[in-house]
């Protein structure tokens, strides 16, 4: 066995590729990171835009908020419409090229290639923040952190796609109950 296959695993054949497939458990991990992570630094983000404004930009926030949900919604609804029409899978490339034509399905895939690596960006490094934001002396070496943060997530993601909602299923997990324990203190407060 040699080291890439110690670090990677080995290669799959064909036939075991039912030994990948995603369930419940490890599938949303893996494919609801995005939204996770969105709710971890989105607010944050939207808060620190509207602080600046002074208490008036503070009542902005309910109203951007019911436009996530709106967004939200929208998006569940297009999911559904799109697992109905595609019941075998279909991303963005699939579905655009099949329904406008090839030039706006690569346009969609090369969209939706960009918007996975700039939410892998802005992810680890509001994580890498928030975590060094409690050790300010290691505020210096932010960038070999978020390094070190991106390599492993390389490597697990390597490994297969199974693995990878199994490493990440027990942080997903935990984050998520982080989340709803933050909301039921901040019901609880008023």
């Amino acid at each position: 066995m040699s080291l890439l296959d110690k670090i990677l695993g080995r290669p799959l054949r064909s036939t075991e590729a039912k030994k990948e497939e995603l369930t419940v458990a490890t599938g949303v991990p893996v494919l609801g990171l995005d939204a996770l992570a969105s709710t971890a630094y989105g607010p944050e983000a939207a808060l620190t835009i509207l602080v600046s404004l002074g208490t008036i930009g503070l009542h902005y926030m309910p109203m951007i908020t019911l436009g996530i949900l709106a967004l939200l919604v929208t998006l569940y609804l297009s999911y559904r419409q799109t697992a109905a029409a595609y019941p075998d899978g279909g991303g963005a490339y699939i579905v655009a090229k099949d329904n406008l034509g090839l030039r706006v399905g690569v346009i969609a895939g090369t969209a939706l290639m960009l918007d996975y690596m700039l939410n892998v960006a802005v992810g680890i490094s509001a994580g890498v923040g928030a975590v060094l934001s409690a050790i300010p002396g290691l505020q210096q070496n932010r960038l070999p952190f978020c390094l070190l943060v991106l390599i492993t997530l390389t490597v697990v993601n390597l490994r297969g796609v199974k693995q990878t909602g199994m490493t990440f299923g027990f942080p997903a997990v935990g984050f998520v109950a982080c989340v709803e324990a933050q909301w039921l203190l901040a019901l609880c407060a008023l």
